[in-house]
């Protein structure tokens, strides 16, 4: 009788651990509001590389933006380059989204695609930035932005592949290497 209900336990833990994992487990699962207010599914860019970027208009590493909008245009048909505004580091992104949007757009002329204000650490980390900092849901990484313009690279099927940190230019060749 023991051995029976502790088979059963065991096969109930494994049932609903299976099903908890199910909601973030898969990059594709996830979604963020972009900038203009809309739900955008990740699902969206199957197929494609990712690179999701914490930006903020007023760091020293801000110019990046100049960057990133060049490898958007340059290889936008296999990547796509997600911008999450984040106020997490010494309140560097103080402005509203529209604030944002319009800051970016005059600047820098950005054209890929800007999700709104995010916590990208601490307890209120969003949902993509937890997915991207967590081994156990991404398979082998534990790195939360530890600054402004840290980058994630996700390849076609979904995978974290690498982790950049804020001082790797967009055009690094660390970077434009999985895109040649």
């Amino acid at each position: 009788m023991y051995k029976t209900l502790k088979i059963n336990i065991s096969i109930f833990a494994i049932s609903i651990s299976f099903i908890l994992s199910q909601d973030n487990s898969s990059f594709y699962n996830l979604e963020a509001i972009d900038l203009s207010g809309n739900i955008v599914k990740m699902n969206k860019y199957k197929g494609k590389k990712i690179l999701i970027v914490n930006v903020a208009s007023k760091c020293g590493y801000t110019p990046q933006y100049k960057g990133l909008q060049i490898l958007h245009e340059n290889y936008n048909k296999e990547l796509a380059i997600l911008g999450f505004p984040s106020n997490n580091f010494l309140w560097q992104e103080p402005g509203s989204n529209e604030e944002i949007k319009s800051f970016c757009k005059v600047n820098y002329g950005v054209t890929f695609d800007m999700f709104e204000k995010t916590n990208v650490k601490g307890r209120k980390q969003h949902p993509i930035y937890q997915w991207l900092s967590s081994s156990k849901l991404n398979g082998w990484n534990d790195k939360s932005p530890s600054w402004n313009f840290c980058k994630y690279l996700i390849d076609n099927n979904g995978n974290l592949i690498e982790y950049f940190d804020m001082s790797i230019e967009p055009n690094d060749t660390l970077i434009t290497k999985y895109f040649n």
